[in-house]
């Protein structure tokens, strides 16, 4: 983040907002640790409750759909309440779950332990979003953005390895014990240093809220969303289409990535371990460069609304050139590469999607990019379940690949029409 010019240390800003940011980063680290754990855990699982590919993949998709319906609420309730007991809520109910994980006894009981994290879980990124609106001067937020969801990408590339040690010295159950504890005591810590307004902070000197005071109507309880402006706006629907159709390829990275490993590419376990982390961790550097690269790309274009046009179209085409191109490679190392690669042109659209969700959303911020991630994670319902009916008749991975293939040329379309400068407030009643 850009520093402050050099000031008498009684006029110099102090730099409390930047701990926003480092709450975002380790909540967004562990949560998609949570989320890739089971994933890792799925063959041992699978074992250990008798469960076919079809069931296995209803659990992974039980967690996405519960997380879809619960988004916007969640999302809302961020607005009405604040990001602070919101998160709070959050963490505690998935840090729970994640526990109960080593409870369970069968596929039903399963089912609705993952549906009941899902629920939970969902409206963490939204939150953390509002918070960034209300903390972080424009130009920090896109690159804020960026640093979150590279450090969410990087805890999921991280879990496999780690879930690996774990394994290798306990019980498959000692991993969920261990991550539900790493989420009690963020909230807690979480809890004693954020405010919802930054005025109230007593970190924040008089300097340091002369740079963010312009995010103080963002800061207050909005309850009263404008949901016909939203459903009536082309952005909004546009946004929601491109994060279905980018996350429904996504979802295979922490759903079936450790079977596809084993079963199609042949790999051991610990390999598995291995090139399950090239996905994530590409994915994370896209994020990273998309937040930094964005402000030079607007120089270079006029504006930021035509910078995250191209970066979105360019990198979804690229993404789905890519997965085709990895089907046609044999070899386990190179074709983990090129998904890789994949990955990271899916996610250099992220701060994209989340930048132009705090323009277009203003104040509304929570809701509305609660409302966006509702739909990717409709996509991670699909996907993995959709995956799992189609591995279970016909043993065919690739068939599951090319849908991701025609996702993708389909999200490519909608960024050039997406207007990230249309905001709700600026729409008619």
């Amino acid at each position: 983040m850009p520093t402050d010019p050099i000031a008498p240390p009684s006029q110099r800003a102090s730099h409390a907002r930047f701990y926003v940011l480092v709450f975002a980063v380790t909540l967004a680290i562990l949560s998609y640790i949570d989320r890739v754990a089971i994933s890792k855990a799925a063959p041992y699982i699978s074992h250990d409750l008798g469960l076919s590919k079809q069931q296995m993949g209803a659990v992974f998709g039980a967690f996405a759909l519960s997380y879809a319906l619960a988004e916007i609420p969640s999302g809302w309730m961020g607005d009405l309440l604040g990001a602070r007991s919101v998160l709070m809520r959050i963490v505690l109910w998935w840090s729970c779950f994640t526990a109960s994980v080593t409870m369970m006894w069968s596929f039903p009981s399963l089912w609705i332990n993952q549906f009941l994290f899902g629920a939970g879980e969902a409206g963490c990124f939204p939150n953390l979003t509002k918070a960034f609106s209300t903390w972080l001067q424009p130009h920090e937020k896109v690159r804020a953005q960026g640093i979150m969801w590279m450090a969410a990408r990087w805890g999921g590339a991280v879990t496999p390895m780690l879930c690996g040690v774990i394994f290798f010295y306990l019980p498959w159950r000692a991993a969920f014990f261990i991550f539900s504890a790493l989420g009690f005591i963020w909230a807690f810590l979480f809890f004693r240093w954020f405010r919802d307004n930054p005025k109230d902070h007593p970190g924040v000197n008089a300097a340091e809220w002369e740079l963010i005071k312009g995010n103080q109507h963002m800061a207050g309880r909005h309850g009263d969303v404008p949901w016909g402006k939203m459903v009536r706006s082309r952005s909004v629907w546009l946004l929601w289409i491109q994060y279905f159709l980018m996350t429904y390829p996504w979802y295979l990275y922490i759903t079936w990535m450790t079977i596809y490993l084993l079963e199609y590419r042949k790999v051991s376990q610990n390999m598995a371990s291995v090139y399950a982390f090239f996905p994530l961790a590409f994915g994370g550097v896209g994020c990273v460069v998309s937040g930094f690269m964005l402000p030079r790309v607007a120089r270079m274009l006029g504006s930021m609304d035509r910078a995250r046009r191209t970066v979105g179209t360019v990198g979804f085409l690229m993404a789905g050139a890519l997965i085709l191109l990895h089907t046609r490679i044999e070899s386990a190392l190179p074709a983990m590469l090129v998904l890789g690669l994949a990955s990271f042109f899916n996610d250099i659209t992220m701060p994209c999607a989340w930048g132009t969700c705090m323009d277009v959303g203003g104040k509304y911020a929570g809701t509305l990019s609660g409302s966006m991630n509702m739909m990717g994670n409709f996509a991670g319902f699909v996907s993995p379940f959709l995956g799992g009916v189609i591995l279970q008749h016909t043993g065919n991975w690739n068939l599951y690949l090319y849908t991701f293939v025609a996702s993708y040329a389909l999200a490519a379309l909608c960024w050039p029409f997406l207007d990230s400068r249309k905001t709700l407030e600026s729409i008619e009643a």
